[in-house]
């Protein structure tokens, strides 16, 4: 259990520091490692980031970029992460960036668990930056609350580095990196926007006041925030497109 929150006054002053930041450690991988993989949310809250993130001066050609979800959608649909990032970041000097994404030609993703799993296995292993966000629901990733597959997904024993999960309360069915995949990570940041997500956030910071335990069912974003051993570093802008 452990995270620092870095609160800001608007998004745009937000944006600047975490694109360093992340920049920064992406940068220093490649110096020990010679390779960088960077793990990105989707949905409308990070577009000002990838934008910024997009013209940092870092060796791109040496960074793989994946998704930490997908929605099972083709990618020319307007609901596909891998549309988002590849318009989003994968321009200017980040266009050089490797891209590997969470979808296959599989009729849906349950069936597509194990082709991926080695997908992503293939990368250099723990990733060294996750972006998660958060809906006002308190999901991050596609940890939806009650969601079909969501259990196994938020195991941290899971064996599977992403599994499959279908919410009741959002679009798609989806696949997601597992717990595990998140939580072995070098560097976690969380970039929420808004006085009602921080509402949330403060929920799934406190533990529940009977059981002592974290919200995790009711806030699936707890899970993280509780189970990381390392400070996740929350990025939280008070004004700013409320998403």
């Amino acid at each position: 259990m452990s995270w620092e929150i870095n609160q800001f006054a608007t998004d745009p002053q937000l944006v600047e520091d975490l694109a360093v930041e992340i920049a920064r450690h992406l940068q220093a991988a490649i110096a020990s490692r010679d390779q960088a993989t960077l793990a990105v949310s989707g949905g409308k809250t990070p577009l000002p980031l990838f934008a910024r993130l997009s013209r940092s001066d870092i060796e791109w050609d040496k960074v793989t970029v994946t998704l930490v979800d997908e929605r099972w959608v083709p990618e020319q649909h307007p609901d596909s992460n891998a549309r988002l990032v590849k318009t989003g970041l994968l321009k200017g000097r980040a266009r050089y960036a490797r891209f590997l994404g969470l979808m296959t030609g599989a009729a849906d993703p349950f069936t597509a668990e194990e082709q991926l799993d080695r997908r992503l296995g293939e990368l250099p292993l723990p990733l060294d930056v996750v972006v998660l966000g958060m809906g006002e629901d308190g999901h991050t990733a596609s940890y939806f609350p009650a969601a079909r597959g969501v259990e196994r997904a938020m195991d941290p024993q899971a064996e599977r580095r992403c599994c499959a999960v279908e919410p009741s309360s959002a679009p798609h069915v989806r696949m997601t990196l597992s717990m595990p995949m998140i939580l072995e990570a070098r560097q976690i940041y969380l970039h929420i926007v808004g006085a009602r997500k921080k509402q949330v956030l403060d929920q799934a910071l406190m533990p529940d006041p009977v059981t002592g335990l974290p919200v995790v069912e009711q806030l699936p974003v707890a899970a993280v925030l509780h189970g990381s051993e390392k400070p996740v570093q929350i990025y939280y802008a008070e004004q700013g497109a409320d998403l």
